[in-house]
């Protein structure tokens, strides 16, 4: 698996790195990424294969700001090889990607979560840390809107080989996905000016733990962005599922956006506030050609959408803005 760890190029964020409050750390992730890789995961060897078809082509035009869209020369022979490479790749679930005028229609509409938050961000020159950051998507929106470099963590074998799928056209961009989980991060890292945390919390049997790594993560001054289920309520009130919720075994704890604040704040962070409540759709998040599973039309009550087949609220998300003192 040498060439999967030579494709996520840690040397460049060794040297990004360097004289920052990470660059111990990140001196440590080429042995960290080694051991992992020993153990890797079974289908490794196939999505390797995936990957070492991607046809070589360069991306002249670039679009990450507004979209994710790569174009340059691409013969009808490259891009049929593009996309049977990139469906070796399946499921696809945060997107969508273009590349070349391949277009993967991902389960998640993504964007429209970022066209929601971005406007409340400011990661201009700043360093990022992306928290189950799944296969990077969000992490090259960050960099298109002007953020430094870029690191996303998440321990999905599969998503760390999509995102190199898209590391291989945009080589020399400073993002970088390391297949490690939140809790194997050092204590007291204090060297990222925004942490990004979507999709994670509610999968946390203990939240307000979660919320003190996170900020352990941060500089002093540093803002988290914070998105995750949420229900109606006041600062008390909290749903915690008997079984499943949407289908999804690993569901904890489901707050009101009043009692997220009082978490945020318990964590001891400061100028908490809500950017954004929306109530996802079955047109956000729905099965296509590249994730060909169910979702959450099938998670949802079918003569009753406000809930889940389990009875319990849908699926509401709210987004957050807190600061470390």
């Amino acid at each position: 698996m040498t060439a999967l760890a030579n494709r996520a190029n840690l040397p460049a964020l060794i040297d990004t790195l360097r004289g920052t409050p990470l660059a111990a750390w990140a001196a440590t992730l080429p042995d960290l990424l080694a051991d992992k890789l020993v153990r890797g995961h079974g289908d490794l060897a196939r999505w390797q294969a995936a990957l070492d078809a991607l046809p070589a082509l360069e991306a002249t035009q670039r679009e990450l700001l507004d979209a994710f869209r790569l174009d340059g020369a691409c013969s009808e022979a490259q891009r049929a090889a593009l996309e049977q490479a990139l469906k070796g790749l399946i499921p696809w679930r945060k997107g969508p990607f273009t590349l070349f005028d391949v277009h993967i229609d991902t389960e998640w509409r993504s964007d429209w979560k970022w066209t929601r938050i971005a406007p409340h961000l400011n990661l201009a020159g700043k360093r990022v840390l992306d928290v189950g950051c799944g296969n990077g998507y969000y992490q090259w929106r960050m960099l298109g809107a002007g953020a430094d470099c870029v690191v996303g963590v998440d321990p999905n074998w599969l998503f760390f080989c999509q995102f190199l799928a898209m590391k291989h056209y945009l080589p020399e961009l400073p993002a970088w996905h390391l297949p490690l989980a939140l809790e194997e991060l050092p204590e007291k890292l204090e060297g990222f000016d925004t942490v990004f945390s979507m999709g994670v919390l509610y999968h946390r049997r203990s939240p307000i733990d979660h919320l003190l790594a996170l900020k352990d993560c941060l500089r002093r001054g540093g803002e988290l962005l914070l998105e995750t289920l949420v229900v109606e309520g006041d600062a008390q009130t909290v749903l915690v599922p008997e079984d499943r919720y949407a289908q999804m075994r690993n569901v904890w704890f489901l707050p009101s956006v009043a009692a997220l604040e009082l978490w945020l704040r318990r964590a001891g962070f400061v100028e908490v506030r809500c950017i954004d409540v929306s109530v996802t759709s079955v047109e956000e998040q729905r099965a296509t050609d590249w994730m060909r599973f169910q979702s959450l039309p099938e998670f949802l009550d079918s003569a009753d959408h406000s809930k889940t087949i389990e009875g319990l609220p849908a699926p509401r998300r709210a987004a957050l803005l807190a600061r470390k003192p």
